[in-house]
């Protein structure tokens, strides 16, 4: 019989609301210093430990050095609500490490939505946005996904897109690529987010398109170019030599007024700065999306063909393209150690992009056991959520001085299993 809710009632029937958590130790640095790291490295089994005896729940993984993630259910939103306010209270007694109490300041950050909306990457996606908010007070922030998606107005956020551009209501997350063989971090894809005052987080899938129908897709990139080059800056204060890779849409590859103000503005900062385009938007309008990149490419931009293999690859438009990277589709990632034919198609392409010339980068990756096979098949990069979650500039910059490159020996699990058992009821 599964475990009662969180309000002390009978087993959940009908239709429960479940919920992603991210629990993060914000004095995690602190704690380091004095207990050393080998020790430190454990505070996260100690968090669980503590929220399982305390609170009941099971299933808990490490998201990384000081961050722990659990799913539960409960008969409403409110009643998750009151399983976060009862993590805070059992993380507020003192833990006892090695004979010594220490206090743990936590961050923590969830989202939750109402069966059956099981839509995984956009639940992690708010819960990491809403953890990202908590960080600065160390507070609580939960996220009602079903609301979010519920209330989008397109006519309304068209209206509020040029003000949310000019206000600061846009913010970047920024997710790193391990380079295998280098054995180091030399790259970061931008990812940006708005804030909206009042619908909540709105994610890429809900405005980028938006932004390209109602013309404001040109004053949007400028944006995050500007933000990028910025966050580039304090990076290089911290001593991290990094190229900092932006999305561009397909609209824009045809646009001389973008290419000539993006070159200016590289040029300028002298950044080093990436551009990611997919084979689609360059299917478009092929000479002059070919030309422009390659215009973009003579000032030291370098290009990432983003996506490949989930559209229609045409190998005719890819041996012309000056770009220095492949990613391949996380489509052939995410199973790529259960099935038959995503290894094959994943080795072909990287031999493929080899011969090209290209590093090729692997999205999706959630597992040792696939990092280990494409380090096998000669795959030069890894992204995804086994190196890292998308990270607010302050974070990134934390985990970047907090030796990135441990990730890849730390225990872990993928952030998603899709079995039903996964979803534990609190």
């Amino acid at each position: 019989m599964p475990p009662a809710g969180p309000e002390g009632d009978s087993p959940l029937v009908g239709q429960p609301w479940q919920m992603l958590c991210l629990v993060e130790i914000t004095n995690f640095v602190q704690l380091r210093r004095y207990l050393g790291s080998l020790r430190a490295d454990g505070l996260v089994h100690d968090l669980d430990g503590r929220i399982a005896t305390e609170i009941g729940v099971s299933g808990a993984v490490r998201a990384g050095r000081a961050t722990l993630e659990f799913m539960c259910r409960a008969r409403s939103f409110d009643a998750l609500r009151t399983v976060l306010d009862r993590v805070a209270e059992a993380c507020r007694a003192s833990f006892d490490i090695d004979g010594e109490a220490h206090q743990f300041v936590v961050a923590i950050g969830a989202a939750a939505t109402a069966c059956p909306n099981t839509d995984a990457v956009r639940i992690a996606e708010e819960a990491e946005a809403a953890l990202s908010d908590s960080l600065p007070t160390s507070g609580i922030t939960l996220r009602d996904v079903s609301v979010g998606t519920l209330g989008l107005d397109r006519l309304a956020l068209i209206r509020d897109l040029p003000q949310a551009i000019a206000s600061g209501e846009m913010f970047l997350q920024y997710q790193p690529k391990i380079h295998i063989r280098r054995q180091e971090i030399n790259s970061a894809e931008a990812l940006v987010r708005w804030q909206h005052p009042e619908r909540g987080l709105i994610l890429p899938g809900d405005f980028i398109t938006i932004a390209e129908d109602s013309g404001h897709i040109l004053a949007l990139t400028l944006w995050t170019l500007e933000q990028v080059i910025a966050d580039q800056v304090a990076l290089a204060s911290d001593g991290q030599d990094l190229t900092l890779f932006l999305n561009i849409s397909g609209q824009l590859l045809g646009d001389a007024s973008f290419v000539t103000m993006a070159c200016q503005r590289v040029r300028e900062s002298g950044a080093k700065i990436g551009f990611e385009i997919t084979e689609t938007a360059v299917i478009r309008h092929p000479d002059v999306a070919i030309s422009n990149l390659q215009a973009l490419a003579d000032v030291g931009i370098s290009i990432a063909i983003d996506d490949y293999g989930a559209g229609l690859s045409s190998l005719a438009y890819l041996k012309k393209l000056p770009a220095q990277e492949l990613k391949i589709d996380k489509m052939f990632i995410l199973d790529l150690t259960s099935s038959n034919r995503d290894p094959l198609i994943v080795r072909s392409t990287i031999d493929l992009a080899h011969a090209l010339e290209m590093e090729v980068t692997a999205e999706g990756v959630e597992t040792p056991a696939a990092l280990a096979l494409l380090s096998v098949m000669g795959c030069d990069i890894v992204q995804g959520y086994l190196i890292s979650r998308p990270l607010s500039l302050g974070a990134f910059r934390q985990f970047m001085g907090n030796d990135p490159m441990s990730v890849l020996t730390a225990p872990r699990q993928p952030m998603f299993n899709t079995s039903a058992s996964f979803w534990k009821s609190a």
